[in-house]
């Protein structure tokens, strides 16, 4: 096989499209059903400069503001710039945009603004623009003759030619996969091998990420010796609905794009005492203000109110929200929506090129597992779904590149060796050390943080991290202990950035260091590991 793509967002299904129809085989691995990811669950949209008053110039300002010093701006050019292309390519795969009518007569697309932005600029599918992709997506990947779709399958670890003792160069030569159906493992050999698994909010108690966010992608490819990058920098989106029985239930930022208010309890508005931009402030902003004042007045929430615009008008924005609040009941045109701060996007990653490309040869990270340096400190709203679409046009053209050079061979890896492992007779230990580690995560290295919370959360991960480690080795495994062996790496990775960061910038915001530190060039966060593979990333690239 050619190509194996690990993860079936809009990451993984953009590249694997576009690699099927440039010729190669491809094997596409989902952990559920072929959309069950988080690019699903993605409401407001697609930043991309197609407005007529818009420019890629403000677009890059933007990116460069919100990520509070420590984009890189040769990634953020790359990325913005390639943007109405993938707009215009998404379209020709059939996803259809909302529109609207101006007084010409013609049709131009109806875009919204969210905070952060200059100008409307985020293009959407009413407030599920992540369905509406990843569907047309899903259908057209399904129908592709050069597509195998395997769902319900999870990585268990990348296999490298190192790890089979073969002669440099070192290079990526699949994954063993775990079969949830019939509970079995297998190899999967490829010439290429592409990590599109998004992020790990799931380390996090609350979250509005799916159960899928679980870090696999950065864990497997520290495990196989790559560096990983700003992995401190975790966003809490400041808007989800807090509800006994809502389990992620995100609550969009066009809301406040749209008019919608931040309100304490007793009514009143508070954002404009944190920000002068008020509700359109930059996420980490809003979400450390509104945890702020949740911990000063003892709140278990805030609220969001849009009741002030018409019924209509909110029913037509926000069609799923509105429904999904009235399942809770909540109407959204009536009242204010009860809402908290939770984990939601990974800005650090697996250090790569712009064509997404790791340290180790012949394996690519891509999506929200990747980190290019777009993002910096803090992700600007609606840049996630650019940049897997950017990275997923320049890593498909490179590893079509690839795959015709003859030392990208495929090689056959060895069975799964299960003889030395017995069925555990204590499955609820990882119950139980999945809980722990969440909660650690979530009082510890939250939004706010400190050295000594962090060097609590340190602990307790070592802890888990060994009694995982003797779990994983002495018995068969399943899917829950895949995942949380996963998280714990990662979890481990975000404490040691945090402490290694000596200032509090963007997303990372602790009491020792309240203030950014006074340098022109802020350095990123990366983390060695100890097998380090040695750099195979190219020089930065642009078309």
């Amino acid at each position: 096989m050619d190509v194996l793509v690990i993860g079936a967002g809009l990451a993984g299904l953009g590249l694997g499209l576009r690699v099927a129809q440039a010729g190669l085989q491809v094997t596409i691995l989902a952990k559920g059903a072929l959309t069950e990811g988080s690019s699903l669950y993605a409401q407001g949209g697609i930043a991309a400069v197609i407005g007529e008053y818009d420019s890629f110039a403000a677009h890059i300002q933007d990116t460069l503001t919100a990520g509070a010093g420590l984009c890189h701006r040769d990634a953020v050019e790359h990325i913005v710039r390639r943007g109405p292309d993938n707009i215009q390519w998404l379209i020709g795969q059939g996803v259809e945009f909302d529109r609207l009518n101006d007084s010409k007569g013609t049709r131009n697309f109806h875009l919204t603004r969210e905070g952060g932005h200059s100008h409307r600029r985020v293009i959407h599918a009413r407030d599920a623009t992540g369905r509406a992709v990843e569907n047309t997506l899903e259908a057209k990947v399904r129908a592709h003759p050069n597509v195998t779709v395997l769902e319900n399958h999870i990585a268990v670890d990348l296999v490298s030619s190192g790890k089979l003792g073969l002669d440099p160069p070192e290079r990526n030569l699949g994954a063993f996969v775990f079969d949830m159906s019939c509970n079995r493992i297998t190899p999967i050999s490829a010439r290429v091998t592409v990590l599109a698994t998004g992020g790990a909010s799931k380390s996090y108690l609350y979250t509005s990420n799916p159960d899928t966010s679980t870090g696999d992608g950065i864990a497997m490819a520290w495990r196989v010796g790559c560096r990983v990058a700003n992995m401190e920098f975790v966003q809490f989106h400041p808007t989800c609905l807090y509800h006994p029985h809502a389990k992620s239930l995100l609550i969009s930022e066009a809301v406040r794009g749209e008019g919608g208010r931040l309100l304490l309890p007793d009514g009143k508005q508070f954002m404009q005492q944190h920000d002068s931009r008020g509700e359109l402030a930059p996420r980490d902003i809003v979400a450390r203000a509104i945890d702020y004042e949740m911990k000063r007045h003892g709140y278990d929430c805030v609220y969001l109110d849009i009741s002030q615009k018409s019924s209509s008008f909110v029913k037509g924005h926000f069609p799923n929200i509105y429904e999904r609040c009235l399942e809770f009941g909540i109407d959204m045109t009536k009242q204010p929506i009860p809402v908290v701060p939770a984990a939601h996007y990974t800005c650090g990653g697996v250090l790569t090129d712009l064509r997404g490309r790791t340290d180790l040869l012949d394996l690519y990270t891509i999506g929200e597992s990747g980190f290019t340096g777009l993002h910096g400190a803090n992700r600007l709203a609606s840049n996630s779904l650019l940049e897997c679409l950017a990275l997923a046009e320049s890593a498909s053209k490179d590893i079509v590149k690839r795959v015709t050079d003859p030392t990208a061979e495929v090689i056959a890896l060895p069975k799964w060796d299960e003889s030395l492992v017995t069925d555990p007779d204590e499955r609820v230990v990882v119950s139980h050390n999945w809980e722990e580690l969440r909660r650690s995560m979530w009082d510890y290295v939250g939004i706010v943080r400190t050295d000594k919370r962090l060097q609590r959360a340190q602990r307790r991960i070592a802890l888990l991290q060994e009694e995982i480690r003797d779990f994983y080795s002495n018995f068969t495994i399943n899917s829950d202990l895949i995942e949380l062996r996963n998280l714990v790496a990662v979890s481990d990775l975000i404490v040691k950035s945090a402490l290694s960061r000596k200032e509090s910038r963007g997303l990372h915001y602790t009491l020792d260091y309240p203030h950014p530190e006074k340098t022109s060039y802020p350095q990123d966060t990366i983390v060695v590991p100890t097998n380090f593979v040695g750099a195979h990333l190219d020089p930065r690239w642009t078309e």
